[in-house]
């Protein structure tokens, strides 16, 4: 039978065991592909674990952060105005990334880099914004963003921070100045179109003109040619027909008026007929 004493015994003996085991699991720890891992041994920093299983002291060694070196993607909304004095908000992604071997930094050097990168980026955008016109805001957005990557990879590279690329995805005006900006194409594609419209009046008019000029010239060039083919016969054909007409004119009106003394209208004329086209032919 066992006495008390040994039993205590023996449940010492299990928690140290327990204990043992779970110390000895517990000195283990894994460190994913891409990330570090910051070990401090009583509150000071002592190593960076990379990837893969790693050991350390239970109980001693802790793991206070988990770097990654993937790049990441910070959206920032600046709202500020530019040189022609118009509101704009810009919308500004900013890639970073922790440079590897300079984790340490990361952690103990910079409490919070998102707020930190914000800061710069915002005083970045309202130093070059303000020096440009909304038109050049739209037009060089790309220099923005350049400028922007430029100075946060100077200013965050003592952190241990890298800036791959800062891109301005967006400028975003006032909804009257949209109107407004919209309004002015309008009235400048109506300006174009009506301009068309004249310059095609304008040739069509220019051709009916040419048309015009071009028939008159062959009519005339027609009536000299029959004038030195006919000579003098033309002329006289004329001038008989003439006289034709107006004998014809005054032959109707008399019958009109009753005289029984008219002679029949011109298509009892025969002989004045043949004669008038003899005239004609130059005979």
């Amino acid at each position: 039978m066992n006495s008390p004493a040994s039993v205590l015994v023996l449940v010492v003996w299990a928690v140290v065991a327990f204990w043992l085991i779970i110390a000895f699991f517990s000195g283990f720890f894994t460190v994913q592909q891409q990330s570090r891992a910051i070990i401090e041994r009583f509150g000071r920093y002592l190593r960076t674990a990379k990837p893969g299983l790693n050991l350390k002291v239970p109980y001693i060694d802790h793991v206070v952060q988990r770097v990654s070196l993937r790049v990441q993607q910070l959206p920032v909304e600046v709202e500020t105005k530019t040189a022609d004095n118009v509101f704009v908000k810009l919308f500004v992604a900013v890639q970073y990334r922790v440079v590897e071997g300079n984790e340490a930094d990361s952690y103990y050097k910079l409490q919070d880099h998102v707020e930190q990168i914000k800061s710069y980026v915002l005083d970045v955008v309202r130093a070059k914004v303000p020096k440009m016109s909304l038109d050049e805001v739209f037009e060089k957005k790309d220099d923005v963003g350049l400028a922007v990557k430029n100075e946060l990879d100077v200013s965050m590279k003592v952190y241990g921070f890298e800036i791959p690329n800062a891109l301005v995805t967006d400028v975003n005006p006032a909804d009257s100045v949209k109107a407004a900006m919209n309004e002015i194409q309008t009235q400048q594609r109506l300006q174009v179109a009506a301009a068309a419209k004249g310059e095609a009046n304008k040739i069509l008019v220019v051709k009916n003109a040419e048309a015009e000029a071009e028939s008159k010239h062959l009519h005339c060039s027609f009536f000299r040619q029959g004038r030195r083919r006919h000579g003098p016969g033309c002329a006289q054909s004329r001038s008989a027909h003439a006289i034709f007409r107006h004998a014809e004119g005054d032959r109707r009106f008399r019958r009109q008026q009753g005289d029984p003394d008219a002679p029949f209208p011109r298509r009892h004329d025969r002989h004045r007929r043949a004669t008038a086209r003899r005239h004609h032919r130059g005979e």
